[in-house]
């Protein structure tokens, strides 16, 4: 009889363990999307408060890395994945599928009291490769520019890599941050500094520039004709099933992109 009752509190323990393996979502990935995931999982579990859903931002490049080691459902990146990060899933017998679920534009950004208010992209991608070294040089006072860029296993650093620097490389002394956070956080302290935000970072402590004369906005983001404008993207293992296909279709409702609007960046309608 006690063997039996053994048995039967054995049984319920790992229905409970399994139950609550069933219930949750691991996100992990870009910090330029965590806050849409954050919100995203804040809301969607008060419509399903029996799924537990967790979120943390360790970069593009190691969320998809953690889909691939199956320590993540989710993997949110701030690019599309490489063509060698595409190869290695398969090597694992992974497809990835592929969501875009918000558009991001990335804004050059310098202190607010910086006497210029446009730059060209030439005049950006020589700023970061260092041909270009005093504010001077582009309208500026006589000052040596501090740059301030992301590191390089970020998303936004390989699309601004990509899209400004054209694959040069950026200048060694510039100054790596780990987060959007911290870029604006470090040109807001220095009236020399020059850093690029993703548009949903963007606040008062900081200014933006025109860059070829366009303004950053949800429009010219949307519309393609700012420059420097990304897809952001969460990443499942195949077609998504159970809790994770439900948090999909979440982000990806009405109710969701709001989110998306919400947090400063631009939705996909």
């Amino acid at each position: 009889m006690r063997s039996l009752q053994a048995l039967l509190v054995m049984l319920v323990m790992l229905a409970g363990t399994y139950s609550f393996a069933e219930e949750s979502i691991r996100i992990d990935g870009s910090t330029t999307v965590l806050p849409i995931a954050q919100k995203s999982a804040e809301d969607f579990n008060k419509k399903h408060p029996e799924i537990k859903v967790s979120v943390t931002g360790s970069g593009s490049g190691n969320g998809i890395k953690a889909l691939m080691d199956g320590t993540t459902d989710i993997a949110t990146s701030s690019r599309e994945a490489k063509e060698k990060e595409i190869a290695a899933a398969k090597a694992k017998g992974i497809e990835m599928k592929p969501f875009t679920v918000a558009y991001d534009g990335i804004v050059p950004v310098v202190h607010p009291s910086m006497k210029i208010d446009k730059i060209t992209m030439e005049q950006l991608k020589d700023i970061y490769n260092g041909k270009i070294k005093s504010w001077s040089e582009v309208g500026g006072p006589n000052r040596p520019i501090t740059v301030v860029s992301r590191d390089t296993s970020s998303g936004t650093y390989e699309v601004w890599e990509e899209k400004v620097l054209k694959e040069d490389r950026v200048r060694a002394d510039a100054l790596l941050v780990a987060s959007n956070g911290q870029a604006v956080q470090t040109v807001a302290q220095n009236p020399f500094a020059i850093g690029y935000v993703g548009i949903g970072y963007m606040d008062k402590s900081v200014k933006s520039l025109l860059v070829g004369g366009i303004k950053d906005s949800p429009d010219t983001v949307r519309n393609g004709t700012w420059p420097i404008a990304r897809g952001l993207y969460m990443y499942t293992k195949g077609k998504p099933a159970g809790n994770v296909a439900k948090y999909i279709e979440f982000v990806l409702s009405k109710e969701g992109q709001d989110i998306v609007n919400t947090e400063k960046f631009v939705s996909l309608k």
